[in-house]
């Protein structure tokens, strides 16, 4: 998928999010969206995406496909470096911390996200990096 057209829909589909306070914008398909904050790995400045996610066990679950790429997207390469984030969830904003599914749970959660949504096999099958899925529980 072409870069460009990403960025955009995900910017147009940010600001609709943000300025209809949740009203819009939150389902994609069968999908539901959140606005995840993250901080700059290198910039250290806020950064807002909006990104598909799974409850699952009482945790968000966010698949860091980045639409098939060969690179990482850039929100989890912030969150594997700063794990504190503000997500969006409705017109509900939560502060988690997040961290990275391993060995089983990893192989657990792949099973859960590719049934819910089929597309991250083909994403998968699309790169040679392993799609890594974070876990989000909200900070106490």
């Amino acid at each position: 998928m072409n870069t460009f057209f990403i960025r955009l829909f995900m910017l147009i589909n940010k600001k609709i999010f943000q300025i209809s306070r949740a009203k819009l914008g939150r389902k994609l398909g069968s999908q539901t969206i959140l606005l995840l904050h993250t901080f700059g790995r290198k910039s250290g400045k806020e950064r807002i995406i909006p990104i598909a996610y799974f409850i699952k066990d009482e945790r968000i679950i966010i698949v860091a496909s980045n639409w098939g790429k060969a690179n990482q997207a850039d929100w989890y390469l912030n969150l594997s470096n700063n794990p504190h984030a503000i997500v969006e969830l409705g017109n509900k904003s939560l502060t988690v911390i997040g961290h990275e599914a391993h060995g089983r749970e990893y192989e657990i959660l792949w099973q859960y996200v590719t049934k819910e949504h089929p597309p991250y096999f083909e994403y998968q099958n699309m790169t040679d990096r392993k799609i890594p899925i974070m876990i989000l529980e909200e900070e106490k």
